[in-house]
C-alpha cells in the first residue's frame, strides 16, 4: 500500500491532510482524469456517503474535482458502502466513491473507491492517484505553501434519490427472494449510520417485526457507543424484547455482528460457521472451503476441519479475502469483524446481505440461533492494540523480535500468535489464541509492553 491508500481506502481526520478540501478535490480530479484517459470519453462517477457531518462538504469537493477534470458526478446521497459498490456495477459508472470512515468515530472520514465491477480500486490506479497527490504532501507539513487551484464551476454532484431505491429493491427482490420473515422479531442497531433508513425498510418489507436502536443520525453520533463495535445495548435489548435475533451494523453497513436470542454476541467467525455449515448441507459450499483471515479464531478452523471443510487464511482486509475467493472459486469468506462476502452475490462485504442470508438459514432450519452455533468451539483469544509512533517491520527490532520468539516458544503448537500493524490506524495489533486464557493474556500483555517501549509515542 502507498502512503495515502491503506487497506480500506484513504482515511483520517476530516479537514486535515489528506482529507482537507484541496486534497480531496485533487483526488476527485485525479480519479476522473485517469479514467478519462483510459476510456477516451466522458466518465460518470457515482458518489455516496454515510451520515458524518463532514460527508457533504467532502462529497462536494470530490464532485468539484471530477467536474473540473471533465467528468460527471452523480450522488446517491446517504447510502451504505456496498450500496455504492452495487450501484457502480448496475449503472455502468466508471467508478464509485464512498465518503465514509466505516467504524471510526465521527471526527474521521475517508474515501473508498470502487471499480465498475464493484471491486475496490486496483492498486495500479491507487498508485496513479497517489503520484498526483505527492506534490501536496509538502503542503501538509508547510501549510503556508501556495498551491494554485484551477477548479471552476458548480461544486455539487447531481443527486439522484432513486438510486438508493434501486439498491433496496435489489436486496428485497433478488437477494431476499422467497424469504418470509413473518413471525420473527428482530432488534437492529443501525449505529446511527448508513443503515438507519435502509435496514428498517428492508426487513420490515420482508415481514419482520422490528425494534430499532441508534437509528437517529445527527452527524456526530455515528458509531458512538453503538453498532458493531459497541453491541452491549443491543445484547440487553434483545433479551428485554425477547427478540429472535439482534443485528448490529457499523457506520457504513458493510459489516454485521449478530446477537442470539440469549443475548450472546456472534462475531464474524460464528456467522461464518452458521453459513458454511448451511451451505455445506445444501452442497453449495464450493470446494468445501471457507476463506477467512489470519485473525479468525483457531477454533473455527478446527471445528470446520472436523466437518471436512477447509479454512484458507489471508492477510487482514476484506479485499484479500475477495482476491482469494475469486482466485480459488470459493463461495463464502469473511472476517471476524463481520465483513462477510458471497462473491456469487456481491463482490463487496455487505451487512444487509449477510443479515438476509443469516435469516434465511434461521427460517429454513426453524431453530433458534443459539442452536445453529452449538457445534462451534471457540479458543480463548486475547487482542491488544498498542499505539505506535512509527511502523518498522516488527521482526527488524531485536527486542521485539526476541519477545515474539519467546511467545511462540511458550505456545509451542498449542496456540498461535499474530502481531501486525493496523492498515488504517497507528497501532500495532497483538492477537494470541490458546487453551488457557490467563496464560495467553499474560503473554500478550508482556509483548505489548515491549512494543510500547520500543515504538510508543516519544
Amino acid at each position: 500500500m502507498g502512503h495515502f491508500f491503506g487497506t480500506d481506502g484513504i482515511r483520517g481526520r476530516a479537514g486535515s491532510f489528506p482529507l482537507d478540501a484541496m486534497t480531496v478535490e485533487r483526488i476527485g480530479f485525479s480519479l476522473a482524469n485517469h479514467l478519462r484517459r483510459e476510456t477516451g470519453g466522458t466518465v460518470t462517477i457515482l458518489l455516496g456517503r454515510d451520515t458524518r457531518e463532514s460527508g457533504e462538504w467532502i462529497e462536494e469537493m470530490v464532485a468539484l474535482g471530477i467536474r473540473t477534470a471533465g467528468g460527471q458526478a452523480v450522488s446517491a446521497g446517504v447510502i451504505s458502502t456496498p450500496g455504492v459498490a452495487y450501484l457502480t456495477r448496475e449503472t455502468g459508472a466508471a467508478a464509485g466513491v464512498v465518503i465514509s470512515a466505516s467504524h471510526n468515530p465521527s471526527q474521521d472520514n475517508g474515501i473508498k473507491i470502487f471499480s465498475p465491477s464493484g471491486r475496490k480500486l486496483s492498486e495500479q490506479m491507487e498508485g496513479a492517484i497517489e503520484a498526483d497527490l505527492d506534490p501536496l504532501t509538502s503542503r501538509a507539513h508547510h501549510p503556508g505553501t501556495d498551491i494554485v487551484v484551477t477548479s471552476r464551476g458548480e461544486a455539487t454532484a447531481t443527486f439522484e434519490p432513486e438510486l438508493s431505491r434501486r439498491y433496496l429493491d435489489y436486496l428485497r427482490e433478488s437477494v431476499g427472494r422467497g424469504l418470509n420473515l413473518a413471525g420473527l422479531t428482530l432488534t437492529i442497531d443501525c449505529a446511527n449510520g448508513a443503515a438507519s433508513r435502509l435496514a428498517p425498510e428492508l426487513f420490515t418489507a420482508l415481514g419482520a417485526r422490528l425494534h430499532l436502536l441508534h437509528a437517529a443520525p445527527d452527524g456526530r453520533n455515528i458509531n458512538l457507543n453503538c453498532g458493531s463495535l459497541h453491541p452491549e445495548s443491543l445484547q440487553q435489548r434483545v433479551i428485554e424484547t425477547a427478540s429472535d435475533l439482534g443485528i448490529a451494523f457499523d457506520g457504513d453497513a458493510d459489516r454485521l455482528l449478530a446477537v442470539d436470542e440469549r443475548g450472546e454476541l456472534l462475531d464474524g467467525d460464528a456467522i461464518l460457521y452458521i453459513l458454511a455449515t448451511a451451505l455445506d448441507r445444501h452442497q453449495q459450499l464450493a470446494k468445501r472451503r471457507v476463506v477467512a483471515t489470519v485473525m479468525s479464531n483457531l477454533g473455527l478452523e478446527l471445528t470446520l476441519k472436523g466437518l471436512g471443510i477447509e479454512l484458507v487464511r489471508t492477510p487482514v482486509g476484506d479485499k484479500y479475502v475477495l482476491d482469494e475467493l475469486l482466485r480459488s472459486g470459493g463461495s463464502l469468506g469473511g472476517e471476524q469483524s463481520g465483513h462477510i462476502i458471497f462473491p456469487q452475490i456481491s463482490l463487496a462485504g455487505d451487512g444487509m446481505i449477510t443479515g438476509l442470508e443469516l435469516l434465511r438459514v434461521m427460517a429454513e432450519s426453524r431453530e433458534p440461533v443459539s442452536r445453529l452455533t452449538a457445534g462451534f468451539t471457540r479458543f480463548p483469544q486475547v487482542i491488544i492494540n498498542v499505539p505506535v509512533a512509527r511502523k518498522p517491520p516488527l521482526r527488524s527490532l531485536p527486542e521485539i523480535n526476541a519477545a515474539i520468539t519467546v511467545v511462540e516458544e511458550q505456545l509451542s503448537g498449542s496456540g498461535r500468535l499474530l502481531a501486525r500493524y493496523s492498515g488504517t490506524e497507528n497501532i500495532a495489533r497483538i492477537m494470541i489464541e490458546g487453551r488457557d486464557e490467563l496464560h495467553i493474556r499474560h503473554l500478550a500483555e508482556s509483548l505489548a509492553r515491549t512494543i510500547a517501549t520500543e515504538l510508543g509515542s516519544p
